[in-house]
């Protein structure tokens, strides 16, 4: 932004105290002849050594005297507030250049301003820790931007050479390349608005309304019964009333994708899915935790990271686009929450989310 030139800090600084100084010296000067012109009577009195004075001789006499320390004081007030200022805001220069660096893409550099606690060190502080914050997100999204494109590239690829073979062979039947076609476009489809739910909760862009996460947990369940039932896994939901503030579009969301995770991922047969919410103090927590292999912690670990699929647990048929549990947690971090993932010692997932609380009455509810 391009602004009319104008008088640094150091200078401002500079003017005030050297005018504070002023001030107060001509107060103070002003105040002693004030008391002296108070006490002197109005007529001519004799000193020792025989010096006649009144009030005029007096003021005659003292004028000059003031002129000579307000000017003695404006100096040393321009001189030591020229001084004072600079080193008080020398931190000042190596935020500005900080701030610069920055401008310019490099995230990386760090005030870390030493020295104890005052304005300009909270300040720096707080500069780094926005850096901070900035350098992983830009590289959380520069990773995602990379590996969001070599997903979209696949189905693309895959549909260009369907489409080449459909070129080379005329005399290939249809049906076939119609239904793969019709699949990798699904695929695509599917990725496309996998990454636009993810930006929608990533830029907040929603309002809140006070949601129930034990009947929007019944309403994920029932959608995916069916889901369930074909591959033999019983869901089972349970808990209190957990009023949370958020978007009911986008916890719905959440909690479909934590249940079709868990649902997908199990035992081939004889899996299960259990679904509980609950209230702490000052949150509400919902649980989706399903039987299935034993995980590592090191791979439980990256299972919320974009594209990052598991591929110990994953079937063929349901390999999705990795962008399950990065949603989940993509949406959680919107609401102001927490996301844990843990293994189960019997085998499985238990997926935490906790949101912060929402005052309302409570209620049981159990289903199954």
């Amino acid at each position: 932004m391009d602004r009319e030139p104008g008088l640094s800090a150091r200078l401002k600084l500079t003017l005030s105290y050297a005018g504070f100084v002023m001030l107060a010296g001509l107060l103070l000067m002003g105040a002693v002849l004030a008391f002296y012109l108070y006490f002197l009577p109005d007529g001519w009195i004799i000193t020792e050594g025989n010096f006649w004075i009144n009030r005029s001789r007096l003021v005659r006499a003292f004028v000059p005297f003031m002129v000579v320390v307000i000017v003695f004081l404006l100096v040393f007030g321009l001189l030591g507030g020229w001084v004072l200022a600079g080193r008080m805001l020398a931190p000042r220069t190596r935020i500005t250049d900080a701030t610069r660096v920055a401008a310019t893409g490099s995230l990386s550099h760090r005030i870390r301003l030493p020295g104890r606690t005052d304005e300009f060190r909270e300040l720096a502080d707080a500069f780094d820790t926005m850096l901070a914050r900035l350098e992983a997100h830009v590289t959380e999204q520069r990773r995602f931007a990379a590996n969001a494109s070599h997903e979209l590239r696949t189905p693309l690829a895959i549909t260009q050479s369907l489409l080449d073979v459909a070129r080379n062979d005329p005399e290939r039947t249809t049906g076939e390349l119609d239904e793969r076609l019709r699949v990798v476009n699904a695929r695509a489809i599917e990725l496309t608005e996998a990454l636009l739910l993810l930006s929608r909760a990533e830029q907040r862009a929603f309002s809140r309304d006070r949601v129930d996460l034990s009947l929007v947990a019944e309403e994920a369940a029932e959608t995916l019964l069916l889901l369930a039932e074909k591959r033999g896994v019983t869901i089972e939901t349970s808990g209190e009333a957990a009023v949370a503030l958020g978007s009911p579009a986008l916890l719905l969301q959440l909690t479909t994708n934590l249940v079709h995770n868990a649902i997908v991922h199990n035992l081939p047969e004889g899996g299960a899915v259990r679904v509980t919410t609950g209230v702490e103090p000052g949150a509400v927590v919902l649980t989706v935790e399903n039987t299935g292999e034993q995980l590592a912690p090191s791979l439980v670990a990256t299972l919320a990271e974009p594209f990052q699929r598991g591929t110990e647990r994953l079937r063929s048929d349901q390999a999705g686009v990795g962008l399950g549990l990065a949603i989940v947690k993509s949406i959680t971090h919107a609401h102001d929450g927490t996301l844990t993932l843990a293994p189960r010692q019997a085998g499985g997932l238990r997926v935490t989310v906790r949101l912060p609380g929402h005052a309302m009455g409570k209620s049981k509810y159990v289903s199954g």
